[in-house]
């Protein structure tokens, strides 16, 4: 019985000299879990632009075309950061695009040689020269540059293609690619297909734009109307072209 006694008296004391704050509970398999508020990741952010902040003129319509391109044609405006899907009947479908800063836009015929969903980004040596920072390679995918498609141009290193800036479109900023938000190269990329001709009139930024990247003012480019009489400078085709003013049509659905 003094055994027992002192044996009790002795685990007593140990309980009490323990450090409370390592002790474990005796019935540790009653006690509840504590409670671990659940961890909110907030995602990145991303530099989104909906059809609500486009500035209208820049969203894909259906507008009307009384030029001598055949449908199927894919017309490259580059003064007026457009793109052009000739439909046939007088009409053709217009998105807004972003082209080559000053010293980088070209003109010209050419065909399209390949097309790549979610085409992986491979910087060509003379983008490397000037930006030696950018990778070699990066892989297809959201935060890729060329976005979800890319139309390859003759054995150009120019593309036709997505963006993750959707911000940039209406603006003069790449090296001579031309990129559309990537629900339009979707779009696009779902009506043409190898083969199709892409005709790129010549022209430049205004002054302005060339110098600051700033957008022109709503004076310089009127918001809700497509431009009217446009005719391609140079030598171009030397074709008359015109997208006059934006009808109510919807948008016809991709003929392959």
């Amino acid at each position: 019985m003094s055994k027992s006694v002192t044996f009790a008296a002795m685990a007593a004391a140990a309980a009490f000299t323990c450090n409370v704050a390592n002790a474990e509970p005796l019935f540790a398999f009653l006690t509840a879990p504590a409670q671990v508020a659940p961890q909110v990741t907030q995602p990145a952010p991303a530099d989104e632009v909906d059809d609500a902040q486009l500035d209208p003129r820049l969203q894909r319509q259906v507008v009307s075309y009384s030029g001598r391109e055949a449908p199927g044609t894919v017309i490259i405006d580059t003064p007026h950061t457009y793109l052009y899907y000739v439909l046939g009947g007088g009409k053709a479908i217009r998105y807004g695009i972003g082209v080559g800063r000053e010293g980088f836009t070209w003109a010209g015929t050419e065909r399209i040689s390949r097309m790549k969903e979610w085409p992986d980004w491979f910087p060509p040596s003379e983008m490397i020269e000037r930006q030696p920072y950018l990778p070699r390679m990066m892989a297809g995918g959201p935060g890729n540059p060329l976005g979800a498609r890319a139309l390859y141009l003759g054995s150009t290193l120019y593309r036709i293609h997505g963006t993750n800036q959707p911000s940039t479109i209406g603006s003069f900023v790449s090296s001579g690619c031309i990129r559309l938000l990537n629900e339009d190269i979707e779009d696009l990329y779902s009506r043409v297909q190898v083969g199709t001709r892409v005709v790129v009139w010549p022209g430049k930024a205004p002054e302005h734009i060339a110098n600051t990247g700033a957008q022109p003012a709503a004076a310089v480019v009127a918001p809700s109307a497509a431009p009217t009489n446009i005719t391609p400078p140079g030598s171009v085709g030397a074709q008359s072209n015109s997208a006059a003013a934006i009808t109510s049509s919807p948008l016809p659905p991709p003929v392959r």
